[in-house]
């Protein structure tokens, strides 16, 4: 089975579809699946739902598809530093549903080792354990959290083998493993294709069992808050 495409759009090519789930991976700017999402936003699929860790910026990441009104709820912990996504959320024009960030990973790699729900005692007596199952263990309250099983993963790492093993760069490494892990079908981005048997199989983050389609592409490194100091 060939999973190398020539581009994002041919990668996505009969998978996207209107009111889809999608998870997706990325830690603020770094990691951010940006050829695949430029992709779907010039599909025009529309209705998404994103399980993802952050909205990106305004111009960047999921912000651009918010730009453009095709996410209608994001699954996220932190969306911060997006003034459409604020703007959208405050009007309610989109729907959220905050998630501790611990939480969100973990309901995403449960999905991907096929565990529909877990308990877990982050967010017992918060707005978060509204309307969740509780139960107790050993004198502690745990609330029920589900896994999150999506229709499409998108996610981007540094390098591939042509069977769609893995390896993250540092920060990348995140939220782009349980991301690839939950959905139906796993569309990679990487910056290399290195032959297959190149990688040391100690090296790889995460197997290509999980990875379906694979691009490779020339992305943008940007650094979300830039700190300098006089020389």
């Amino acid at each position: 089975m060939n999973k190398v495409f020539g581009s994002a759009s041919e990668a996505l090519d009969g998978v996207l579809h209107d009111g889809m789930l999608i998870a997706a991976g990325g830690f603020g700017l770094c990691g951010i699946p940006e050829l695949l999402l430029s992709a779907i936003r010039d599909a025009g699929t529309k209705n998404l739902t994103f399980a993802s860790n952050n909205a990106g910026v305004d111009d960047f990441g999921i912000g651009i598809l918010l730009q453009t009104r095709q996410v209608k709820k994001m699954i996220s912990s932190y969306v911060g530093e997006n003034a459409e996504f604020m703007r959208q959320y405050l009007s309610g024009e989109l729907e959220l549903e905050f998630n501790p960030q611990g939480t969100l990973a973990e309901r995403m790699r449960a999905a991907g080792c096929g565990i529909p729900g877990f308990y877990t005692k982050t967010g017992v007596g918060t707005v978060i354990a509204e309307g969740k199952e509780h139960k107790d263990f050993n004198g502690e309250t745990y609330i029920m959290e589900e896994g999150i099983f999506a229709d499409l993963s998108i996610v981007k790492a540094w390098k591939a083998d042509p069977t769609g093993n893995l390896v993250f760069r540092k920060t990348a490494r995140n939220f782009n493993p349980p991301a690839a892990m939950c959905g139906k079908i796993c569309v990679a981005e990487v910056e290399e294709i290195v032959p297959t048997g190149s990688l040391d199989p100690d090296a790889i983050h995460l197997p290509g069992i999980y990875v379906h389609r694979l691009i490779q592409g020339e992305h943008e490194k940007r650094i979300e808050q830039r700190t300098t100091r006089a020389a």
